[in-house]
């Protein structure tokens, strides 16, 4: 008696749960959204109730296969996406599908255009994260829907073509921590206006504190999230209003001091766009001419590091001993690099002399 009550309770229990699961289904596909399951997950479906937040793997691909995005391989990260729920990302059928899900659970969902038209902007933001780059370069100052019909080029050939001619895609997720709400700390993407003013004069402490420690990528890493704070609400201004001015003083060290981490991490030509950016806005930054001009030495741009120097020291005399010290060091190296380059020319044409005479030729 008492195993037949188990059995029927199971049952129902399963019927009841597939039911759910029914509806689901019916639910999403009246919104333009199909399903299938490729690995149940465990548990229950969590509420997901405002301000939790899911961690999980996604891939996007058009509806022939053809692959847009793995999280798992972009940027040779293997980074988790992470979202927390009702804090208007820009792509809200990921919040809607995730709804759907267990933990561990793995699925398709094809989802029609309606859904997928902001996807070409999204990705290009997500591919920017996963490089290092300003989420928003490339993204013109409107809202995303103004940005979809202008078809300017986000860099990406893909992302371009989808922009142009926007269909159905297929997102591959699997869903692998749901947290509630007080569970965790909120993270910059996640926080308010007035939390991320907040919060950017801390996390520039913590880059610093981490730069004297010598740990240098993990302080360029705060950095960057604290320009891409105050990049994100420069967004909401128009540029040159007081209030973008603002924002952009506080970017500015910020930037240099992400610079000066490049510098010792070797990425040479990012030191050369971001110090060349600020130049253009603000022509008497010595700090930016010294670390332009530290890039250029490294990349064997001798005309171009001079002229930086002599700028900083025509800004500031007193660096002249400092300027005077990184000429020599440059000078240096390229009188070695020109000798080893001598070396091989020379190299190259015995070579090819000896090569004439074995073969009876002139």
């Amino acid at each position: 008696m008492e195993c037949g009550a188990l059995c029927g309770q199971s049952d129902i229990t399963f019927s009841e749960k597939r039911t759910r699961m029914e509806e689901i289904a019916v639910k999403l596909s009246a919104d333009g959204i199909q399903k299938r399951v490729i690995s149940a997950g465990k548990g229950e479906i969590s509420s997901f109730i405002d301000g939790t937040k899911v961690k999980f793997h996604y891939r996007t691909s058009l509806c022939d296969g053809t692959l847009l995005d793995d999280s798992r391989t972009m940027g040779g990260r293997c980074k988790p996406m992470e979202l927390i729920l009702g804090k208007k990302f820009k792509l809200p059928v990921w919040e809607e599908v995730i709804s759907t899900m267990r933990e561990g659970e793995v699925a398709d969902f094809t989802c029609d255009v309606k859904h997928t038209a902001l996807y070409p902007l999204v990705s290009q933001s997500l591919r920017n994260i996963s490089v290092g780059k300003d989420p928003l370069e490339g993204q013109r100052h409107c809202c995303g829907i103004s940005q979809v019909h202008s078809h300017h080029s986000l860099g990406h050939a893909d992302l371009d073509h989808l922009q142009a001619k926007p269909q159905p895609l297929v997102f591959t997720i699997e869903l692998l921590e749901v947290l509630p709400p007080g569970s965790f700390a909120l993270e910059t993407w996640a926080m308010t206006d007035e939390e991320k003013l907040e919060a950017v004069p801390h996390i520039h402490e913590e880059g610093n504190a981490l730069f004297k420690k010598g740990e240098i990528q993990a302080a360029s890493e705060k950095y960057y999230n604290a320009i891409a704070c105050l990049k994100n609400l420069q967004m909401k201004e128009q540029p040159g209003d007081v209030g973008w001015i603002k924002l952009d003083l506080m970017i500015t060290p910020l930037m240099l001091n992400y610079c000066q981490c490049k510098l010792m991490l070797g990425q040479y030509y990012e030191v050369l766009e971001h110090c060349s950016s600020l130049l253009n806005k603000y022509e008497d930054n010595v700090k930016a001419y010294f670390k332009r001009g530290k890039a250029h030495a490294a990349v064997w741009n001798g005309n171009e590091a001079r002229a930086d120097f002599a700028k900083v020291v025509q800004l500031d005399p007193s660096l002249g001993p400092a300027v005077a010290k990184e000429i020599r060091a440059m000078e240096e190296r390229l009188r070695k690099k020109e000798e080893e380059d001598k070396g091989r020319y020379r190299n190259l044409f015995t070579h090819a002399s000896n090569t004439s005479a074995l073969d009876g030729t002139s």
